[in-house]
């Protein structure tokens, strides 16, 4: 028992080390979206980001350390969605069948591994083309919100956009971490103020089973079994 307990506490250890951070879920982001068991991975869009460079399976680590509030500084025009980071550039292709999600006022931030710090909200400027690149000088900052609690494995806030926005959108997230180096980024494609149907919207979409969910599982299958044998004892 005693050597199944340590076991398992080295599979939880295990687990927290590869688990990864976060990203939008509802509306869920570029990332989220091309997930490898997600519906939305099978798009145009999707598999031509896979081919540019896209990690899929860490779909909650687009991040970079030591940025400090930098963000406009060291974060390349064009480079947004993969916070200039060189395998996510599949993130960052300009075109217009970007899977988009009807944006509602409630907007959540699943978090693998929770971190006190300071979410930034953009988005873009009236007149938007999702063919162009993405650019700082395109977005507005309209949100920040600091140390929210992680209640049932997200942040999930009330979103509180300009009221002339309407049509297609892209959200941009920032979430500077207080108590790591690590600031994360995420693009996100939606609709407001519309009733069109939309690609990728959040009621066929799964949470992605990332390594560390899976060792878990495993974990707690390991348990079911050692109790089974007890009871067939």
């Amino acid at each position: 028992m005693r050597l199944f307990v340590a076991c398992f506490l080295i599979i939880l250890a295990t687990a927290a080390t590869a688990q990864a951070h976060g990203a939008p879920s509802n509306p869920p982001s570029r990332a989220y979206l091309c997930a490898p068991d997600q519906p939305s991975s099978a798009t145009d869009a999707c598999k031509a980001a896979a081919a540019w460079g896209l990690p899929a399976k860490q779909w909650d680590n687009i991040r970079r350390p030591n940025i400090a509030g930098r963000d406009r500084q060291l974060i390349p025009d064009g480079k947004l969605c993969s916070a200039g980071i060189p395998a996510y550039q599949g993130l960052d292709q300009p075109r217009e069948d970007w899977p988009t999600t009807q944006l509602k006022n409630q907007f959540r931030y699943v978090s693998t591994i929770p971190h006190r710090g300071t979410f930034r909200f953009f988005v873009t400027k009236d007149g938007y083309d999702p063919t162009k690149p993405l650019k700082w000088e395109g977005l507005d900052e309209f949100q920040v919100v600091k140390d929210p609690k992680l209640v049932n494995g997200a942040y999930t806030f009330d979103l509180k956009l300009p009221q002339d926005k309407s049509g297609r959108h892209l959200i941009y997230t920032v979430w500077q971490n207080s108590d790591t180096v690590d600031t994360y980024y995420s693009c996100t494609d939606v609709i407001i103020g519309a009733t069109a149907k939309t690609a990728g919207t959040s009621n066929s979409l799964r949470l992605p089973l990332s390594i560390g969910v899976a060792v878990l599982a495993f974990a707690a299958m390991l348990i079911g079994i050692h109790l089974s044998r007890r009871r067939i004892l």
